[in-house]
């Protein structure tokens, strides 16, 4: 993909995308077609993008075409594949580490999400519980989807904005499951983060980004995509945590509302991205730390 590209235009109609994508390329600008967000967006580099939205606008002109959305300056940021490979780095990492749930290993003793220690004040197992996994299975379905939404996360957000968001958003939820669950509960697995990060896509295409008429099933189908795809995969398995996976949802999306506001000229700053990540990782870190000092 286009590093650092920007959006030219953003449609539903995946034709219509193909369509003007034939016409940048007759021109010499090279771009890229990427669905995200239920919408079909057309990538240019930053330095072709006025030529690319002045040509569009003449074939616009010299061709009556009906376009549902009008052209968009929506940027798309660098670092979300740095962001995907930490984060495989890390799961596979604990996963070799702490072994399965049922070694009843040091690390799942004084990492797990226990609700009732949460409540007491071990504040840290909310985020150390996102490292640990039941078995392989879990590891992998996390490690896949995980990496894909992280990595859409990042392209909207930029690598750091969007994990530091991710490791907020899952210790978030899981903090919010803690208090609606049973002083008993056990919960483990990146699943909380993941789902949180499939809201904070859904928070970031709700946001109005041109003053275009929309139907109500257009302004509020981002959010009907991310609660069917919720509700898909995220309610199977008998020791599914269901309650994580919505609470990680909900707390996802406003995380997401409030990034997604942040001014474009500090997502696109390199060093910005790069201490937001280094904070998430030091959340990560300072959560093991306490952990390990409980014992």
């Amino acid at each position: 993909m286009l590093s650092d590209g920007e959006i030219v235009f953003q449609s539903r109609r995946g034709d219509l995308c193909r369509e003007y994508r034939l016409v940048l390329e007759s021109a010499g600008i090279a771009s890229e077609a990427v669905h995200l967000g239920g919408n079909w967006n057309l990538v240019v580099s930053a330095e072709d993008r006025d030529r690319a939205i002045d040509e569009l606008h003449g074939y616009q002109e010299d061709n009556v075409v009906e376009t549902p959305r009008e052209l968009s300056r929506v940027r798309v940021f660098g670092g979300a594949i740095a962001g995907a490979v930490v984060y495989a780095v890390v799961i596979v990492s604990f996963a070799i580490q702490a072994g399965p749930a049922e070694s009843d290993s040091s690390w799942h003793l004084i990492g797990s999400m226990r609700a009732g220690d949460v409540m007491a004040g071990q504040w840290w197992r909310v985020v150390t519980a996102l490292t640990l996994h039941v078995d392989a299975a879990h590891v992998l379905s996390n490690l896949g989807f995980g990496c894909v939404f992280g990595f859409l996360a990042g392209r909207i957000l930029g690598g750091g904005v969007a994990w530091l968001s991710i490791v907020v958003a899952g210790a978030a939820g899981n903090a919010l499951n803690a208090m609606l669950r049973d002083a008993d509960h056990v919960s483990i697995g990146a699943s909380t983060a993941v789902f949180a990060m499939l809201g904070m896509m859904v928070s970031h295409a709700l946001r109005p980004r041109d003053r275009q008429s929309q139907t109500s099933l257009q302004r509020w189908s981002p959010l009907i995509g991310g609660v069917l795809m919720l509700s898909l995969t995220g309610t199977a398995g008998e020791r599914t945590d269901v309650a994580a996976h919505v609470t990680g949802f909900v707390a996802g999306m406003v995380t997401g509302w409030a990034v997604a506001r942040l001014p474009d000229g500090w997502l696109a700053n390199g060093r910005f991205q790069l201490a937001a990540g280094v904070v998430a990782m030091g959340i990560v870190v300072v959560a093991w730390a306490a952990a390990i000092a409980s014992v």
